[in-house]
């Protein structure tokens, strides 16, 4: 009983780590609304957002890991650096893009497609087997299609609102004319925006299978994370000065800009991205990406206790679509898992004559 007790906590480990990313992320979600309502560049605090999880991750890197400069590649580096473009520069970027032409409720229903993009991705490349024809693998499917689709229904489903709670607490009053209206955006703009917000979908998930394959090469989760962080800082810096060279929008005071920078930084990038390493390297890009619409969820409920919104029959019925897609997907996961150990602990067969195997693998072709 215990052992069996002890076999279930360490599987959970990976889950509640997962469950903690979500939640911090949903925080950079809300300190976004929060600097947007301060007229803070969006590109400027995604740059400082990665310098600060520098100065955050590169210490630790340095302390707990230095023997892992001996295993730093060349091959390592450029992986680094295509992690840092695309989960850094890129994805962060294509999205707050697509933001300013279309509307915060359909770039957010977009960027679900994650976990889509991922799969199919990480299928063509075979990082993760499909398995159609076992249940673990129709569950995989079928898991993440349904969490995506009760993302979709919290996002565009409203319905009645309902008043649980009220805190009566509404920290932003004026934040919603910061976007554009889907309704009155020009069909040209429509048009770029929803390309710009597939083009975030598709970075961020090629920066979870790159990601993912630099932990394989270089398992030292905080020097990862110390060079992800490097390389985006970088390049985000660089883009943000070719295209924003308004030298005032990078003063930060004791203010909530800096409380943003701060959060962002520390904690949404420096803290998940050592837990999101950490976990890329032990279940795979699946596994971690389709944790992504529970975002939404959390975000939902913190809108609720701070901007005052109200909780309505679509976002409860959506997030619970979300949770049970994600359970889903756990069990095939988990299923397929099991699968494979127990192949793994059967006993190898005595080698038999060649002419027997020719005989059985015909028999299998029939």
């Amino acid at each position: 009983m215990g052992k069996n007790l002890c076999e279930i906590v360490e599987r959970m480990k990976v889950v509640i780590v997962l469950l903690v990313v979500q939640a911090a992320l949903a925080g950079v979600i809300v300190f976004y609304k929060l600097a947007l309502v301060e007229g803070m560049s969006m590109r400027v605090l995604i740059a400082y957002r990665f310098i600060f999880a520098t100065a955050c991750i590169t210490p630790l890197a340095f302390i707990f890991e230095r023997e892992s400069k001996a295993n730093l590649t060349w091959k390592v580096v450029f992986q680094g650096v295509l992690s840092g473009f695309f989960g850094g520069a890129l994805g962060p970027n294509l999205f707050i893009a697509s933001l300013s032409l279309t509307s915060s409720t359909y770039a957010t229903a977009m960027s679900n497609l994650v976990p889509i993009a991922t799969f199919i991705l990480a299928a063509i490349l075979r990082l993760e087997r499909l398995g159609m024809k076992t249940l673990a693998g129709q569950a995989k499917l079928w898991g993440t299609l349904l969490s995506i689709g009760g993302a979709m229904f919290l996002t565009f489903y409203k319905g009645k609102e309902l008043n649980l709670w009220s805190t009566n607490i509404n920290i932003v009053k004026h934040g919603g004319h910061h976007h554009t209206s889907t309704k009155h955006a020009a069909v040209g703009d429509q048009v770029l925006g929803s390309l710009l917000a597939l083009a975030s979908c598709l970075a961020f998930a090629i920066w979870y299978i790159i990601h993912a394959k630099m932990g394989e090469n270089y398992p030292f989760t905080y020097s990862a994370s110390a060079l992800f962080c490097i390389t985006a800082s970088i390049e985000a810096t660089i883009y943000t000065i070719i295209t924003d060279r308004n030298w005032s929008d990078w003063k930060l005071g004791w203010n909530l800009r800096l409380l943003s920078v701060v959060y962002t930084g520390a904690v949404g990038s420096g803290l998940t991205v050592v837990l999101m390493s950490w976990c890329l390297r032990l279940r795979g890009p699946l596994f971690v990406s389709i944790f992504n619409p529970l975002t939404l969820v959390y975000v939902a409920i913190v809108g609720s206790l701070i901007f005052d919104e109200k909780l309505s029959i679509g976002s409860i019925i959506g997030s619970v679509i979300i949770i049970i897609g994600v359970y889903v997907v756990l069990w095939g996961k988990a299923k397929e898992k099991k699968t494979w150990e127990q192949l793994a602990a059967q006993p190898e067969r005595p080698s038999e004559p060649q002419t027997v195997d020719v005989v059985i693998q015909d028999a299998d072709h029939c």
